[in-house]
């Protein structure tokens, strides 16, 4: 069924919005307003043409040029060689929903009149979304100071260069116009610049991020429960009059949460917990869990204002007749919000791999040791303990700050940045690794039920439990686990992505 389609006013653009446009193919319209505002921002800029006045990237040049003045003959040439000269991004090409993302919130952001460019601008943006037009976007060249290097390829697109994504296959971008119904956009003066000077790939691609670790953050949640249920875990922890007492950000929130997915197990009831106090990666759920709602909800506010808003330079007040230079690109919070989010997750990966490690511990649990019913003759789950290092290992690696890291360019004068692009791919490394660390002490727990053989369990982990034996049988001797470890974790990235539909 198509969603029905989404206006574009230059606000209201959430992370959700955008993955529906970006993975579901949403159909987008500019709402009339947004065109208006345009026309007239595109009006400041002929005035100030008109009137020579000394504007950045617009009558001079740009970076260490900005004291050379430039000709009005010179002005529509010098767009093209802007995007022309700064097409230098490398690496990975960026996935058909990445360069989606990007798309919608440059096409927003444009929306708002900031950027002086000419309304067709965004038009074609949005032309080519509904079209299924990609242009093609290598992953690595920006710094978190405008995308300019990789914004530049989508302008190639935009003037018929370079390569474009189309009906799956990836064409001349005026091979694909031609098929897509669409024609080159002819640059005016500032054009070039408009495209380029934008962070709509890092922004596009951390509100898909966002949703992934959302995402992410319900999973841990459903591991967590499940793990309660294998290992008998005591639930008072969770006890909201706990949570009153140290009413930390998130952490009542996450307790509620848990005690949802567990309502109807028997560890609610009297004896029904094995010990009297668990180890903290039992204990503490709520706690860490807690701080990554609150990773999550600082990484949000931080986007907002990057695709809602105008980070151009320069900048166009459109009620002002005037146009300013600006700093406004400078992503510094996204940056941060990121790196405290990679932080975040990387916190939750090592109260899990704790959890699963105390599921193979029989002293903990009076379960037979490496949940195996064999006994000692059999290897069990122990060897994944070595899987699970492998992936903690690496979320580590990428749980490091990148926005601390020193950068210069420009013979000075672009004397520093936030590094919010590669902030942002260091989360989705980690997400992809966190799904397999999860899939690993999901499959722990659900053994630790087999041998446990509890009367009743919650009924959100009785539902997890559910489709962990529907993909993979209970351990009764010795296989290769890795495979099965995939198959889950590929199984539970299709249950949320499911529950999000719904």
């Amino acid at each position: 069924m198509q969603l029905e389609p989404l206006m574009l006013t230059g606000q209201g653009l959430t992370p959700e919005r955008i993955a529906d446009v970006a993975r579901r193919d949403r159909p987008v319209w500019l709402a009339p307003e947004a065109v208006e505002r345009m026309r007239r921002s595109r009006a400041v800029v002929e005035h100030a043409i008109a009137e020579n006045r000394p504007v950045y990237g617009l009558t001079t040049g740009l970076g260490s040029r900005v004291t050379q003045r430039l000709t009005q003959e010179e002005m529509a040439e010098f767009s093209r060689n802007t995007i022309l000269g700064r097409a230098n991004a490398v690496g990975p090409r960026l996935t058909r929903e990445a360069v989606r993302a990007l798309m919608l919130v440059r096409a927003n952001q444009l929306a708002l009149g900031g950027a002086g460019a000419q309304p067709a601008m965004a038009e074609w943006l949005v032309a080519a979304l509904n079209a299924g037009l990609h242009p093609e976007v290598p992953s690595i060249g920006s710094v978190g100071a405008a995308d300019l290097c990789q914004m530049a390829h989508v302008g190639l697109a935009l003037i018929g260069e370079s390569q474009a994504e189309y009906q799956g296959a990836m064409i001349s971008a005026a091979e694909a116009m031609q098929r897509a119904g669409l024609k080159p956009l002819q640059l005016g003066p500032k054009d070039g610049l408009a495209i380029c000077s934008a962070n709509s790939a890092t922004a596009g691609r951390a509100a898909l991020v966002l949703i992934d670790a959302t995402k992410m953050a319900h999973l841990a949640q459903l591991a967590a429960a499940l793990t309660f249920e294998g290992f008998r875990a005591n639930l008072t922890p969770l006890d909201p009059r706990v949570q009153a007492a140290r009413p930390a950000p998130g952490q009542a929130e996450a307790a509620a949460e848990l005690l949802d997915l567990l309502e109807g197990t028997l560890l609610s009831e009297p004896g029904g917990a094995r010990r009297l106090q668990d180890p903290l990666s039992l204990r503490c759920v709520s706690q860490v869990h807690g701080a990554l709602k609150s990773a999550l909800a600082f990484a949000r506010a931080a986007l907002d204002p990057e695709i809602n808003g105008a980070g151009d330079n320069p900048l166009v007040l459109i009620d002002d007749d005037t146009i300013l230079s600006t700093g406004n690109f400078h992503t510094t919070a996204l940056a941060l919000a990121f790196d405290t989010l990679a932080i975040a997750l990387c916190q939750v990966s090592n109260i899990s791999s704790s959890r699963a490690r105390r599921l193979l511990t029989s002293e903990l649990t009076d379960l037979p040791a490496w949940l195996s019913p064999k006994g000692t003759s059999s290897s069990g789950f122990g060897p994944m303990s070595k899987t699970g290092q492998a992936l903690m290992a690496e979320i580590r690696l990428f749980a490091q700050p990148a926005s601390i890291d020193p950068r210069a360019g420009a013979e000075g004068v672009e004397d520093d940045a936030s590094n919010a692009p590669l902030a942002v791919r260091k989360v989705a490394e980690i997400l992809e690794r966190m799904r397999l660390l999860f899939a690993i002490e999901i499959m722990e727990a659900a053994q630790a039920i087999d041998l446990r053989r509890p009367e009743r369990m919650g009924r959100a982990t009785q539902t997890l439990y559910g489709l962990v034996r529907s993909t993979v049988p209970s351990l009764e001797e010795d296989r290769p686990l890795g495979p099965e470890a995939e198959q889950v974790a590929a199984a539970l990235a299709s249950y949320l992505a499911q529950e999000g539909d719904s």
